[in-house]
């Protein structure tokens, strides 16, 4: 699994000018589910993306987590995170799971996040997305389950 996540002052997804999902102050998560990915990827991604320490404390210093702040998670499925651009001039998307699989992940990833008491908002599964947020620090951040250990 791969997610890029951005620290966000707000967010908001909208399926065919439909707003779908919106959060203030949060984290925005792009998810991608490569083909072999399992519960087990699904567990780390969850739990470092929940404990990852990017919002300020009183000090100004990125030492508090969503956990910490209960600040909310917008979390979108992107397919294009596995895209593979080493060949030609357009990208392969041969190792991203099929739409069964990630949706069924998709949809664990966002349960999980939830049991941790991250409130959550979603795009919508396999829909065309148009994505508005305002990056705030800017903070972007990669993440993949393959490079876990």
């Amino acid at each position: 699994m791969r997610a890029v996540i951005q620290r966000v002052s707000r967010a908001a997804v909208s399926v065919d000018q439909e707003q779908v999902g919106t959060i203030d102050q949060g984290l925005v998560v792009l998810l991608g589910i490569h083909r072999d990915d399992q519960q087990a990827d699904l567990d780390w991604l969850v739990g470092k993306i929940v404990h990852l320490r990017v919002f300020a404390d009183e000090a100004g210093k990125m030492n508090r987590s969503l956990l910490d702040t209960g600040y909310a998670m917008l979390i979108v499925s992107q397919f294009t995170l596995y895209g593979d651009c080493r060949k030609g001039r357009r990208p392969g998307y041969s190792t991203a799971a099929g739409p069964e699989q990630a949706e069924a992940l998709y949809e664990g990833f966002i349960k999980a996040v939830q049991q941790h008491g991250i409130r959550t908002a979603t795009g919508r599964f396999q829909a065309a997305m148009a994505l508005e947020l305002v990056n705030d620090g800017p903070v972007t951040l990669l993440l993949d389950s393959a490079k876990m250990f």
